[in-house]
C-alpha cells in the first residue's frame, strides 16, 4: 500500500502544472499504484481569503465520485486573516477536512506568532495535524513577483530546526513537515525533543537523499512517502524508499515508510 502525504490540486502563478485537479491526480495515483493521497489546494497560498480555496477543494471532491474516498483533504488556513477560527471550524466540522496546512513564509507571519500557537492548540484539541511545507518551489528560478526567501535574504529558507519554537510551544500537537530541503542538523536537546514529538516528514525534499542515515538518526517512525505533486515529479519520493539497501531498511521498515506510518499518524 502507498499513501502520499504531500500532494496538491490547484494552480501555481509562476509555473504551468499538469495533473493538478482531483481527477487527473487520481489517474496518476492509479498509474503509479498510490492508494491514498493527502491533498490541499495550492490556490489557498495566494488567495487573500484562504477559505475560498478550501471551498473549491470541497466542491471538487464532492463532484469527483471515483476518487473521492482516496483523497484526504487538508485546509489551508492563515491565522492572521480575520475569521480564521470560523473557517477552520467549518473545514473540519462541516467539510470533513482532516488537517491544516500552514504557510508562514507566504502568509507573512513568524513561527512564534500568537495566532499560530492558538491555531495549533485548536488543531490539537480537534485531533487533527498541522502541516508545514518548508519549500514550495526552487527559489533559484523564481519570478520577481514570488516571495523573496532565498538563503541570502533577511528571511532565509527554513531548515529543520526552524520548526522547534512551535513544537516547544505546543509539544502535544501532531506535526507534518513537508519537502524539507535544507539542513537536517539539530543540537542534542532539539534532537531529543524531535524524537519525543509526534512528527512525520515526507520523502519529497532534496535533503532526504540519504534517507538511510536519517532513519538511524531520527527513527523509522518519523518518515513517510510524499511526492509534492504536481510541483515535483511523482517518482523521486518513492525511489528514495525503494532504493534503500537491506542494511538501511528491511521490508517491514519500507512498509512503514510506504503507508504504515501515515496510517498510524492519520488514524486510517
Amino acid at each position: 500500500m502507498l499513501i502520499d502525504i504531500n500532494a496538491y490540486v490547484g494552480h501555481w502563478p509562476f509555473m504551468q502544472l499538469k495533473y493538478n485537479n482531483c481527477t487527473a491526480l487520481g489517474q496518476r495515483m492509479d498509474k503509479f499504484g498510490v492508494d491514498i493521497s493527502i491533498i490541499s489546494n495550492l490556490n489557498g497560498i495566494f488567495y487573500k481569503n484562504t477559505q475560498s480555496a478550501n471551498k473549491e477543494l470541497y466542491d471538487e471532491l464532492q463532484s469527483t465520485k471515483r476518487y473521492r474516498d482516496r483523497l484526504i483533504p487538508f485546509a489551508v488556513i492563515n491565522p492572521i486573516y480575520a475569521g480564521w477560527q470560523r473557517d477552520m471550524d467549518v473545514c473540519i466540522r462541516h467539510w470533513g477536512m482532516k488537517g491544516i496546512r500552514l504557510y508562514p513564509k507566504y502568509h507573512d507571519y513568524e513561527i512564534t506568532e500568537p495566532a499560530l500557537i492558538e491555531l495549533v492548540k485548536r488543531a490539537r484539541d480537534r485531533g487533527v495535524p498541522v502541516a508545514f511545507n518548508y519549500k514550495m518551489v526552487d527559489s533559484r528560478q523564481r519570478s520577481w513577483m514570488d516571495i523573496d526567501y532565498v538563503a541570502y535574504t533577511p528571511k532565509p529558507e527554513w531548515s529543520l530546526k526552524d520548526i522547534f519554537p512551535i513544537i516547544k510551544a505546543v509539544p502535544d500537537a501532531k506535526y507534518m513537515i513537508l519537502n524539507v530541503t535544507n539542513s537536517m542538523q539539530l543540537n542534542a536537546a532539539d534532537a531529543e525533543a524531535f524524537k519525543r514529538a509526534d512528527v512525520l516528514m515526507d520523502t519529497s525534499g532534496r535533503t532526504l537523499t540519504d534517507l538511510g542515515s536519517l532513519l538511524k538518526t531520527y527513527g523509522k517512525n518519523k518518515f513517510a512517502f510524499g511526492t509534492h505533486s504536481p510541483i515535483l515529479d511523482y517518482l523521486t519520493g518513492m525511489l528514495r524508499i525503494e532504493s534503500l539497501r537491506e542494511n538501511e531498511a528491511d521490508e517491514a521498515t519500507k512498509e512503514l515508510l510506504r503507508s504504515g506510518n501515515a496510517k498510524k499518524f492519520m488514524g486510517i
